[in-house]
């Protein structure tokens, strides 16, 4: 009888668990410097007492700080939502200890340091004077909010990759204030067509991964999109008879919904789901759709049974990677060509957080271009340096915001905010809450109960960015391919990363070479309504240790990419694992949505200023794009100075 524990150790050395990068990844992930114990809340009162300078916490001074090399899980990152989570589970402030006032006055608090409150500190001092003072304060240990970069370091270089939003989504179609504020800190767009190389993937293609949990054995089966169908799936472990049908929606021009006029199509398509056309009107058998099960999770972080077949049409194959079939016959108009998707920074829109820091904090980011900004190291201890008329306060989590007096006749907003296990307060002439929109209601309780409904409806989508760094990218070489879509793998999407050589960074285009590979997951509940979906995954998230992530990761690329030569244990340089417990913004696609009037939607009523405080966030424009972010921090900076 074979020792379950020996297997175990031996199938953990196998995979590389064993190695140093796990421990490393770890600590890493885990701290934040010097100041991780205050953080863990295992200091006893006397310390804190002694600590009660609020300057006395200062992880961001150490020589060793710096959030963008660390591994492990970052994102929404151990330490950054605990105080948060304690609202939100209906804890009181006082409960949290006596506040220490820091003497501070600003003339605007900003409540996260994204990329929609970092354009709201631009835009207030654009209108207010280089001379106001400003106050940003956020709960994670980087700034930036969901465009966070991602350095390795492999085979003695460094490589970038991204650790949420990944690109500026066609500039082209931004409003003029999104577009004068990426021209103003520096980019041009234009430069991306130079420094995107469009020819380095052009003769690699796709690949599906059918997984033996969901198919019955684990197979890769490269030519997706680019052999025929027929040919590509005489391969796959599938049912001939599911084989044919998959084949047939994709090859045959038939128009499934024949008795309607276009309108009618375009209704009917809005009204049923994307698995539910297949079935229903393109009579594809049940069993056939676990293929195209998770397509959509990319975009809509659910599956098919949940997203409008519309949308399906409507997103096409934009990203390359798979197009939904069943749509050729209907006589709809072919997509219009839109922007490529090339305007990526190495480090994707992370680079933008860096260059409104820079605008904002000269010395934080050295440099003056948009091409030097991607190898800066930007230096933390002048984030939050007195003596700066604007600054980045990280590690502190907002947890009250409130008007002195009366709304009407305050003068001032207090904001509390825990930092270092203290409670600290600062005031300020206004404020704008750029945080999660569905964490308003609890730090910002005087809101009227109608907005705070509104806001609480604003339920983020849950995913995960997970990065890999790579020895070499050869196993994907030898394959011929720059992508893998596992429909039933924990991670559904593989890629090699986006190709684009900025200033000094040379993206590494050698097969030989180190690389970054980008893995999706979305966890999601099918038969849930969508918000329900993204609240289980979320739970699920939270509840995931580095552990399991690690060892799915290993697994996945191992039993993918074993038969090119791939080896987990020694090809695997580096893991960061970006959990987005809230990731992105809320978007009103689900079958489920009620149809609201024109000023009515939550997100118009969630938004609304109170007084001396102002909502901005892509939530606020139900959008997960940065323009969004952007544009709905020009609007709340523009409600508080025309009061």
């Amino acid at each position: 009888m074979i020792d379950q524990k020996f297997s175990g150790e031996r199938e953990d050395r196998e995979l590389g668990m064993n190695r140093e990068i796990t421990r490393r990844d770890f600590l890493n992930g885990a701290a934040i410097g010097t100041g991780a114990t205050l953080l863990s809340g295992s200091i006893g009162a006397e310390q804190l007492f002694a600590a009660a300078a609020f300057d006395e916490f200062a992880p961001e001074k150490a020589s060793d700080y710096y959030p963008p090399a660390r591994a492990g899980i970052r994102g929404n990152h151990d330490g950054s939502f605990t105080f948060a989570h304690r609202m939100r589970d209906g804890e009181a402030v006082s409960s949290l200890g006596a506040a220490v006032a820091t003497g501070e006055s600003y003339d605007l608090v900003i409540v996260g340091g994204g990329i929609s409150g970092l354009a709201a500190a631009y835009r207030f001092r654009q209108k207010a004077g280089r001379g106001a003072k400003i106050l940003i304060l956020d709960n994670h240990d980087d700034f930036g909010g969901h465009a966070k970069r991602n350095e390795f370091q492999a085979g003695g270089r460094m490589v970038l990759s991204y650790g949420g939003t990944q690109s500026i989504e066609s500039p082209g179609n931004y409003s003029a204030e999104a577009k004068g504020l990426l021209k103003e800190i520096g980019i041009d767009t234009e430069k991306f067509y130079k420094a995107y190389d469009t020819k380095l993937y052009a003769k690699r293609g796709t690949a599906a991964f059918f997984d033996k949990e969901t198919f019955g054995e684990d197979r890769l089966v490269t030519g997706m999109n680019t052999t025929p169908w027929t040919e590509f799936l005489a391969k796959a472990p599938l049912a001939e008879a599911v084989k044919r049908d998959i084949a047939r929606v994709y090859t045959e021009k038939i128009d499934y919904l024949p008795e309607m006029t276009r309108e009618q199509k375009i209704a009917t398509l809005r009204k049923i789901s994307y698995s539910d056309y297949l079935t229903w009107h393109c009579k594809v058998i049940p069993e056939a759709l676990p293929f195209f099960q998770t397509f959509t999770h990319d975009l809509f972080c659910v599956g098919i049974e949940s997203v409008p077949a519309f949308l399906c049409y409507e997103a096409g194959d934009d990203y390359g990677s798979f197009t939904y079939p069943g749509f050729d016959g209907l006589g709809f108009p072919e997509h219009e060509k839109e922007e490529p998707y090339i305007f990526h920074f190495p480090d994707g829109n992370a680079s933008v957080a860096r260059l409104l820091v820079r605008s904002l904090i000269p010395d934080a980011v050295p440099g003056s271009t948009m091409e030097d900004v991607v190898t800066a190291r930007a230096n933390y201890a002048t984030l939050d340096r007195a003596g700066n008329a604007v600054r980045i306060r990280l590690n502190s989590t907002v947890v009250n915001v409130k008007h002195l007096g009366t709304r009407d006749a305050s003068k001032e907003v207090e904001v509390s905010y825990m930092r270092g296990g203290m409670l600290n307060t600062v005031k300020g002439n206004y404020c704008v809450l750029a945080c999660y929109n569905v964490m308003i209601p609890y730090i910002c309780p005087e809101l009227p109960d109608a907005q705070k409904e509104a806001l609480s409806y604003l339920v983020k989508a849950p995913l995960v960015y997970t990065h890999v760094a790579l020895r070499n990218w050869t196993a994907f070489a030898n394959l011929g391919i720059h992508q893998i879509v596992a429909p039933g793998g924990y991670h559904t999407y593989t890629a090699l990363d986006f190709p684009v050589s900025l200033g000094k960074y040379q993206f590494p285009s050698k097969p030989e070479e180190p690389a970054v590979l980008f893995m999706l997951r979305t966890p999601c509940k099918p038969g849930l309504p969508v918000r329900d979906q993204n609240r289980a995954g979320r739970t699920e998230l939270l509840q995931t240790p580095y552990s399991k992530f690690e060892r799915n990761i290993r697994e996945q690329l191992g039993r993918m990419l074993g038969g090119a030569g791939f080896d987990p244990a020694r090809d695997i340089e580096g893991i960061i694992v970006n959990r987005w417990a809230h990731g992105y913004a809320f978007t009103p696609f689900g079958l489920d949505l009620p149809q609201w009037k024109t000023g009515e939607q939550p997100w118009v009523l969630g938004r609304q200023p109170f007084g001396r405080i102002a909502i901005a966030n892509s939530d606020a424009g139900a959008s997960a794009y940065t323009d969004t972010a952007i544009d709905q921090a020009f609007r709340a900076v523009g409600e508080i100075l025309g009061r």
